[in-house]
């Protein structure tokens, strides 16, 4: 799958998971951070870093996405199978 579709799709499934994605630039000199989850005011927003290849987005997105209940959701199934067997 093209990883354009597959960020695409992983951000449809945050929308839905009432996840706000953020693409920020994450201007910390020391930090080679990609983004993360994170709460703000009760409610879940994942950043991006807006620097970050597109592949690593998608990873910091299957990350968090996993600890979240997916069982009751529709997610095709190549995207279910992707995050039922991603491991760091």
């Amino acid at each position: 799958m093209d990883e354009e579709i597959l960020l695409y799709q992983l951000e449809e499934l945050a929308e839905r998971l009432e996840i706000l994605v953020r693409d920020e630039n994450i201007d910390i000199e020391e930090s080679s951070s990609t983004g993360g989850l994170c709460r703000i005011e009760g409610k879940y927003v994942l950043i991006l870093h807006s620097k970050a290849t597109v592949n690593e987005k998608i990873q910091v997105m299957i990350k968090a996405l996993q600890q979240f209940d997916l069982g009751d959701i529709y997610i095709k199934p190549v995207i279910r199978e992707l995050l039922e067997g991603y491991k760091e």
